[in-house]
């Protein structure tokens, strides 16, 4: 099939800078050449190809949008638009780039003291540090605040003990930005790899984001000095800011994914022949690629207004909510029209939907579930908290 030229229905390139889409036509090669090639094996095996992380560092492409010594410090425009062509990629390649970059970079740059920023934030933005975020726990997802993973002090020195699971890049992490509950609330700790009591394993039998590490993090009795803790995290507020960040992302992303759907699924109809003629020349065939691009368009339109607005200081969380919400929602009904279209061959890993269909379950469930973005939005607009 020919190469990836993008979907642009509505012409929304001409609200891009020259810059802007330099920046996304950088990224674009690079998923076409350095990752694509790959994917189906590393999806196949169970695995991320680690060695494009100083790649992707030297590229701008970990902590885009961070601010800090030796980070990118790149727009929110800028870096939703890598999103979206990290995710067109694999689900699995763009949440690389959010945890590294929204999830452990950002509370570092937000929250952590100069002496924290210096050590972590160069190495992390060049790749050559790997981090994760533990906020998720086995009995606490969308509720994080019911969190058991506890900090105690022990004079100058604090003891960690708890359970993490469900974290991307947790068997590769140098440093994990960890959140536990203390007398004086939820606080916030940079926990190296090889801390004694620090031990991190491999979660087994994804059905998705199989091109992607995924694990448990478990802390027993970690002593960590003060100068671990990140200071001015204070609360449950501090890692649902990080949150709102990697979600930003993924709204992004997930337009990435469903694009390489409709692509996919109208270079196919145009090629595949029945009855005489090919799939695209049917009528409910080319419903089904009008809804696609219909859904598509709707929701560039949506990030990149979000876009414009972060990048003008609005960053309300219930704004990101709703791009999150509808955004992964349409990629993974696109993926599934895609799939339906291809026929059988849409249940190989020739080709991608089924591939993006079965990440995008999980990036409909992570971050934030689809039904608990409804409930943020649904607060907003009524000034009741149904989720409380």
């Amino acid at each position: 099939m020919s190469h990836y030229k993008g979907v642009d229905f509505y012409q929304l390139d001409r609200n891009l800078s020259e810059d802007e889409r330099g920046v996304r036509e950088t990224v674009r090669r690079f998923v076409d050449q350095r990752f694509l090639p790959d994917v189906k094996k590393h999806f196949r095996d169970g695995t991320f190809p680690l060695e494009l992380a100083t790649e992707m560092g030297s590229m701008g492409l970990l902590g885009s949008a961070i601010n800090g010594p030796d980070c990118p410090g790149l727009s929110y425009t800028m870096y939703g638009l890598i999103c979206e062509e990290l995710e067109r990629g694999d689900s699995g390649l763009r949440s690389f780039a959010s945890v590294q970059g929204s999830l452990v970079m950002w509370p570092i740059a937000t929250y952590g003291t100069e002496q924290q920023k210096q050590q972590w934030l160069p190495a992390l933005a060049a790749g050559h540090k790997i981090g994760c975020f533990g906020l998720t726990e086995p009995d606490h997802g969308s509720d994080p605040g019911g969190m058991k993973t506890h900090a105690k002090r022990d004079g100058e020195d604090w003891i960690l003990n708890g359970t993490k699971l469900w974290i991307t890049n947790a068997n590769t992490a140098d440093v994990a930005v960890v959140w536990a509950r203390c007398s004086e609330g939820v606080v916030g700790f940079l926990v190296e790899r090889g801390t004694p009591g620090f031990s991190t394993n491999p979660i087994h039998g994804k059905f998705s984001l199989r091109a992607s590490d995924t694990g448990e993090l478990v802390f027993d009795n970690v002593r960590l000095p003060e100068s671990s803790r990140l200071p001015l995290a204070k609360g449950l507020r501090a890692p649902l800011a990080c949150l709102n960040e990697a979600r930003y992302g993924i709204a992004w992303g997930a337009v990435g994914a469903a694009k390489d759907c409709y692509d996919t699924a109208l270079r196919y109809a145009g090629q595949r022949e029945q009855f005489g003629k090919p799939l695209s020349g049917f009528q409910l065939v080319q419903q089904k690629l009008v809804t696609m691009l219909t859904e598509i368009t709707k929701a560039q339109a949506l990030v990149l207004q979000l876009a414009r607005l972060k990048d003008d200081g609005v960053n309300d969380v219930p704004l990101v909510s709703l791009s999150k919400r509808n955004n992964v929602a349409m990629a993974l009904d696109c993926a599934r029209t895609a799939r339906d279209i291809l026929g059988a061959a849409g249940i190989t890993d020739e080709f991608s939907p089924g591939r993006h269909m079965a990440n995008l379950e999980s990036v409909i469930t992570y971050e934030g579930t689809h039904d608990i973005h409804t409930l943020i939005v649904g607060a907003e607009i009524t000034g009741v908290a149904a989720y409380r």
